[in-house]
């Protein structure tokens, strides 16, 4: 058993297996300042990686389990939070300022990908996180009329990081949220017709000129298919992941494992599964299986 300094506290905080990652605190590193006063009363900081962490009281119970423990006269154990998102800062060579980027895909259309990005986008918001939203879907934009969010973004002059003038896209913002479409460019009746190049130059536009600040998640919410959006942004940005939706009927369970090879062949990360529209018209356990 060690004594009561703040190196003997810290030394037994760094072994407590965190109930959400299943990693001892000092594999994490996230344990931020330990303070003891008078030998017996000990203060924990903990930097918390994700705003949607859920398991705040039973980290704070284990942590004064293993110090009262094993640190000989502790008699009083107070953990602290503080919320800190990680990620590893993608888009640099676009000059974006985003921790994480989030791609929501899915093998076809229909199954209510659009929607299941805007409630990621939305959760993240209320959960304390920093979020844009971003509909890669061209030619299909939702986004806008699913928000509610309308107007045409402005463009505004700023000073670059090399002291020249440089013309940047101002985000729509909907109770906080960050959001860029095609569908705020063009008329809801009227169709984009693009080939290839122009679709890169469109996203590549919307990641590079639109004015997103300091942003702990980027959605974006791709079109249906493996096409050349994926693949582009695989090309430019460093994503943290995606997530893929489908129904649990067999025809789109079919695309939705060709989205995922799609993936993990540029590697991509896969997050997880939504089987979304589950219940008794559609069935259900399909993404399971």
């Amino acid at each position: 058993m060690s004594t009561g300094t703040e190196a003997g506290v810290m030394s037994a905080v760094q072994r407590v297996t965190d109930p959400v990652f299943k990693k001892t605190l000092g594999a994490l590193r996230i344990v931020s300042k330990v303070a003891v006063s008078d030998g017996k009363a000990a203060k924990i900081q903990v930097e918390l990686p994700l705003y949607a962490y859920g398991k705040q009281r039973e980290l704070a119970q284990a942590i004064e389990q293993e110090v009262k423990k094993n640190v000989a006269g502790i008699e009083q154990v107070s953990v602290e939070y503080e919320y800190k998102t990680r990620g590893k800062e993608s888009g640099g060579a676009l000059g974006l300022r985003v921790k994480n980027v989030i791609a929501v895909g899915s093998g076809k259309g229909g199954v209510g990908k659009s929607t299941v990005a805007a409630s990621i986008a939305y959760g993240l918001l209320r959960q304390g996180a920093k979020v844009g939203l971003m509909d890669a879907d061209v030619y299909g934009p939702s986004i806008p009329h699913m928000l509610s969010a309308h107007g045409q973004p402005a463009l505004t002059e700023m000073t670059g990081s090399d002291g020249k003038p440089v013309r940047r896209i101002q985000p729509i913002e909907s109770q906080g949220l960050k959001i860029m479409s095609m569908g705020f460019f063009v008329p809801a009746e009227e169709a984009v017709v693009w080939r290839g190049p122009m679709l890169h130059g469109a996203i590549t536009q919307f990641l590079r000129d639109t004015e997103w600040g300091e942003l702990d998640y980027l959605i974006i919410d791709l079109p249906p298919g493996t096409g050349d959006v994926s693949l582009t942004l695989s090309q430019l940005l460093g994503l943290a992941g995606a997530v893929v939706v489908c129904t649990p009927q067999k025809l789109a369970l079919l695309d939705a494992v060709k989205a995922i090879a799609m993936f993990r062949k540029v590697k991509i990360p896969v997050l997880g599964i939504v089987e979304n529209m589950t219940g008794d018209v559609f069935g259900r356990g399909g993404a399971e299986q």
